[in-house]
């Protein structure tokens, strides 16, 4: 990140312009709005600077730029098509260590001036570092579309009730969560509708309410490994979480969407690996539930589909704390689909079996080979089956499975490292050799679907041994 995003306080510091020209008024007009005092060096101006010279909201110097006009200046803005004027001052407000921006030569600047969405006294800033303003441009005006012109009066409005919230609420986390429904109330759609006596109204009710702060468990789904296939609803519940616990193997683009503040515990599960048991999980969850936080537990895949899931709930059942589950895309569907494999084809397959393949002993480890095999039309999908790979082959194979059956490796599958490799079941352990963790197996005639129905096109190219 070459810029870092800040947001200054210009009130009474003095911004010198070099320059008139359109661009140099659309930031004129904008900066008057930050109480700038706006000095203009410049041979010319436009009327609208005149109108402004003369009602006294900016300087003008009509001469040419000297460098004892940099005296005092905090913020200098250039602004013309003199490249060796504007290679000149950029050197002198280096050589002073003030802030330079040089209109469009973004190597001349020291700060960059973001596309701005403004709701006063909200202000959204949005930057690609001077490298795609029109994919800037883009984003802003999808922002733009989504934020009420009227909403900042619910910050101005609020702004009043602070000091009563943090008389009654003398912890910031009971005020974070106070604030939070608030916003997420009638509050909001009251002071939208300009129904002002309502909205306070909904401020005095919630401030008088017995103060009773629960905390909650929610187990999120983050899917198979695309950022972009967390759901919305996931999406919202981890950026309000006070703590998330996470696993091994939700991928580090989905950790960044956690909120800042929030604290992360890694809790993840690696075969062969010591980690945290079972056990010491469920104490977490529940000791940081007790305090009133909102504890997320967030999981790869689905928290219901060998995430244990089910396990933690009656945990938090147990001790009375409130719960709900977000769904995500588990591995077999998520994965499957980017490596065109569907699981379920009326030419080819008329269901799908789903195993969790490091499993030996426990129940959802003990499977019925023999029915599993005879179900030939039927997709079969074996996660993690890496480290009981002799074991599964032995089984399938003993119940007379196919030997020439289509089968699909993939290897960090929905991510740009996926690798897939396409066999047949008779090569089943030399092929998964090849691969690392995480991988998922398909078996199945739907796998001969891939070479056509690929569409996802990562680094890794897709190797074929049918």
């Amino acid at each position: 990140m070459n810029y870092f995003p800040c947001f200054i306080n210009l009130d009474n510091k003095k911004v010198l312009f070099v320059g008139a020209g359109k661009i140099a008024v659309r930031k004129i007009f904008f900066l008057i709005k930050m109480n700038a005092q706006i000095i203009v060096v410049s041979r010319k101006i436009s009327n609208n600077l005149i109108k402004l010279h003369r009602e006294k909201k900016i300087d003008w110097i009509d001469t040419n730029f000297f460098e004892n006009q940099l005296k005092k200046i905090f913020l200098v803005i250039v602004a013309t098509d003199n490249n060796s004027l504007n290679k000149y001052i950029y050197e002198k407000t280096k050589q002073k260590k003030i802030l330079v921006n040089v209109v469009d030569d973004r190597s001349k600047c020291t700060f960059i001036f973001p596309s701005i969405v403004e709701r006063f006294p909200i202000i959204v800033a949005v930057s690609s570092g001077g490298t795609a303003p029109v994919l800037t441009k883009m984003i802003k005006e999808k922002i733009e579309s989504t934020l009420p012109m009227n909403l900042g009066k619910s910050a101005l409005l609020a702004q009043k009730w602070r000091s009563h919230v943090k008389l009654k609420f003398k912890k910031s986390i009971y005020r974070r969560h106070f604030w939070e429904k608030i916003f997420e109330g009638m509050f909001v759609n009251h002071v939208l509708n300009g129904n002002f006596k309502k909205a306070i109204k909904v401020l005095n009710n919630e401030i008088k309410r017995k103060k009773v702060i629960k905390g909650e468990i929610s187990l999120v789904g983050a899917g198979p490994g695309d950022g972009g296939l967390l759901t919305l609803k996931g999406l919202q519940v981890i950026q309000k979480a006070d703590v998330v616990l996470y696993d091994n193997l939700v991928s580090s683009e989905i950790l960044s969407l956690i909120r800042k503040d929030a604290k992360k515990i890694y809790v993840g599960k690696e075969a062969k690996k010591l980690c945290i048991s079972q056990e010491e999980i469920n104490l977490i969850l529940i000791k940081m539930a007790k305090k009133g936080k909102k504890v997320v537990r967030l999981k790869g895949g689905d928290p219901f589909i060998f995430g244990r899931g089910g396990e933690e709930l009656e945990v938090a059942k147990k001790f009375k704390i409130n719960f709900q589950v977000i769904p995500g895309i588990t591995s077999a569907i998520g994965v499957s689909s980017y490596a065109g494999i569907p699981l379920t084809h009326r030419n080819y397959s008329s269901g799908i079996i789903i195993i969790n393949g490091c499993k030996k002993n426990e129940i959802e480890g003990k499977q019925n080979w023999k029915s599993i095999s005879r179900l030939k039309n039927y997709t079969i999908v074996i996660y993690m089956p890496r480290l009981q790979s002799t074991y599964i082959f032995d089984e399938l194979k003993a119940n007379d499975y196919p030997l020439d059956m289509p089968i699909a490796l993939i290897e960090q599958g929905t991510t740009l490292n996926q690798k897939t490799v396409i066999g047949i079941f008779k090569n089943l352990k030399s092929l998964l050799f090849l691969m690392k963790s995480p991988t998922l197996l398909i078996l199945g005639k739907v796998v001969s679907l891939s070479k056509n129905l690929s569409w996802f096109k990562s680094d890794t190219n897709q190797n074929s041994l049918l």
